[in-house]
């Protein structure tokens, strides 16, 4: 995750502040000095900084605020409040024409990832609104430019409008367009040629193509590992396009995340979607309220929830509690389960949006090779039918046995059970709703502190409302057979 870094300065401030009984003014000014230098590290534009250690600084100063019940967490409150603020308040979604098609242009440097962004937004748009995209090819310079993107697209079953390398790109959208309306395609994305850095032939074809195609959206894809240099790309693009959205890729990379801090504040323009993987399936909606937590360390429920809500089969996952519940949870379940959370992203990531658990030492240096799924599920497939459906029956003998049987290491058959037994334990402490006795588990109170156990209560309460739809449409659906 792109704020790793920033992160665990801001939660080593807030946790200076905690601990104190009481708040002073030497305190704050303390933790305003540990804020800017925490962002200015992270690449933060830095009147953008200024600006914001300014305002947090004036609206905990108050004597409200200090000398009344839990200062440290009000400040932390603060803080949170003015980085939603910083990012754009709310997440925006895409314009769209009132009539078809929708003409989506994507822009950028080359290297910032515009045709995978393109592959990706239109596979969102499939997914969520059954939509008919059209992608025409307009980067006519770059090598294999076309390819790719046919490749893309390919992947994802979606068709594309190319003349080669020949033809004129502004001539190529014109026909582009034409061909969208003959087959009554409900959104274009024109994938545009990219520079090393901004000149004025690029813009130049990009304001024809923009005068021609009359865009309901025009989306600045940015690689957020340039930092600084992300923030001057979109001011530039903006200065001569107009943009009406950002999208910003590679987030997940080693990158201090400045940009996504900045980019809002600089040029007003929103961040739409990030980019966190590789997949097609990797773009999210930017909801600012939501990345501030994350980089509070606060966690992100909400957005663990829609991927767990998009990526598992509900009926198996409530299956899965209920046997949770009851202590009846075999290595069945756990295959199924590892099958469905690896749809969700890697292991660290989900991890990370747990409430308290983003800097927590036991994750710190955390990562979780793909193929360890794979080791695991060897081992559990070399169980007898009696083995999977009772774990307590894994004795020395036997586990030697399944070592040999999955071609593991003894030491990594026993770590698997260890693990699988810890997890059975504490899943069932969660779907009971005892978080103080799963913090117990984990060796201690989480980071979060108070805000992250009030997520984890919010999650809980979700999960029984959640649970009690469920009981009411089975109701329903009951009663009409």
């Amino acid at each position: 995750m792109a704020f790793e870094g920033l992160t665990e300065r801001l939660q080593k401030a807030m946790e200076k502040l905690r601990r104190k009984p009481k708040v002073t003014e030497e305190d704050l000014r303390e933790t305003m000095r540990e804020i800017r230098m925490a962002l200015l590290e992270a690449d933060v534009n830095f009147k953008v900084v200024k600006d914001f250690v300014k305002t947090v600084r004036q609206k905990a100063a108050g004597a409200e605020v200090l000398k009344g019940l839990n200062p440290a967490q009000q400040i932390v409150k603060i803080v949170d409040e003015q980085l939603t603020e910083l990012m754009g308040q709310e997440a925006v979604p895409l314009n769209k024409a009132d009539h078809i098609p929708t003409v989506i242009m994507m822009v950028g440097l080359q290297g910032a990832g515009k045709t995978t962004t393109a592959g990706k937004l239109a596979k969102r748009l499939k997914e969520e609104q059954h939509a008919r995209p059209l992608f025409i090819a307009a980067d006519v310079y770059r090598p294999a430019a076309i390819t790719q993107l046919q490749q893309v697209a390919d992947s994802i079953d979606v068709p594309v409008f190319q003349k080669g390398t020949d033809e004129n790109p502004v001539q190529i959208v014109k026909e582009g367009l034409a061909k969208a309306h003959e087959d009554k395609n409900d959104y274009v994305i024109i994938d545009t040629a990219g520079r090393l850095q901004i000149d004025e032939t690029l813009m130049n074809e990009l304001a024809q193509i923009k005068e021609l195609a009359h865009p309901d959206e025009i989306l600045l894809v940015v690689d957020a590992m340039t930092g600084q240099n992300a923030v001057n790309t979109a001011q530039g693009f903006d200065d001569k396009l107009d943009i009406t959205g950002v999208v910003l890729t590679k987030l997940d990379g080693d990158t201090r995340g400045g940009a996504a801090m900045s980019i809002r504040a600089v040029t007003g323009k929103p961040i739409k979607f990030v980019g966190e993987g590789e997949k097609m399936s990797d773009l999210d909606v930017f909801h600012p309220d939501r990345m501030a937590s994350r980089i509070l360390g606060m966690g992100d429920m909400l957005t663990l929830i829609e991927k767990a809500q998009k990526n598992v089969d509900e009926e198996q996952a409530q299956e899965a509690m209920d046997k949770m519940r009851a202590n009846e949870f075999d290595y069945n379940d756990f295959v199924a389960q590892l099958d469905q959370v690896t749809k969700m992203g890697p292991m660290e990531n989900i991890m990370k949006m747990i409430p308290g658990m983003a800097n927590n030492p036991a994750l710190k240096n955390m990562h979780m090779d793909p193929k360890t799924f794979v080791h695991i599920k060897a081992i559990i497939q070399s169980m007898t039918p009696a083995e999977r459906e009772d774990p307590d029956l894994m004795s020395p003998s036997r586990r030697r046995r399944l070592a040999a049987g999955s071609g593991r290491p003894i030491v990594e058959v026993n770590r698997m059970i260890k693990q699988f037994n810890q997890m059975r334990k504490m899943m069932k402490q969660i779907t009971n709703g005892n978080f103080g006795a799963m913090q117990n588990m984990m060796g201690g109170a989480m980071p979060g502190g108070k805000m992250g156990q009030m997520a984890m209560n919010r999650m809980a309460r979700k999960m029984k409302k959640d649970k009690m739809k469920r009981i009411k449409k089975l109701r329903r659906l009951r009663r009409k057979h």
